[in-house]
């Protein structure tokens, strides 16, 4: 009995299975820096790490001051920033063109990888 036959289709079938679930996996957001809500100094940039390589040319972030210390009725205010990805492909760096003041902040991030599968979020932090 000749088992090349059998291992061949078996080979086609696993690497046809891999492919399919690969092109199916989104981005998930797995840590930050600074984390979700955390206190404390301002940040030279915010990184955001995914499980996968991301488009960064199709993924973004906008970061928008929400509160400021003194002032309960402060309007959400957009603050510039440069968005970029770094050297591992599975991380976004959102860089504040200025050092923020105190108050709470919100990154509105947008991350597509390969299966072009748009995936948005929020990460919350305080400057104190």
């Amino acid at each position: 009995m000749n088992l090349r036959p059998v291992a061949s289709r078996l080979a086609v079938i696993v690497a046809t299975a891999a492919l399919a679930s690969a092109a199916y996996a989104h981005p998930k957001l797995l840590s930050s820096t600074p984390q979700e809500n955390a206190d404390g100094a301002a940040p030279e940039k915010i990184e955001l790490h995914f499980s996968e390589n991301l488009m960064t040319q199709f993924s973004g972030a906008a970061l928008v001051m929400t509160g400021m210390p003194g002032m309960s009725s402060h309007a959400p205010m957009r603050v510039a920033a440069k968005v970029s990805g770094s050297d591992d492909p599975k991380v976004m760096v959102i860089a504040p063109s200025q050092p923020l003041p105190a108050g709470t902040y919100r990154v509105d991030w947008r991350a597509i990888s390969s299966d072009t599968h748009p995936v948005t979020g929020k990460l919350m932090f305080t400057v104190k």
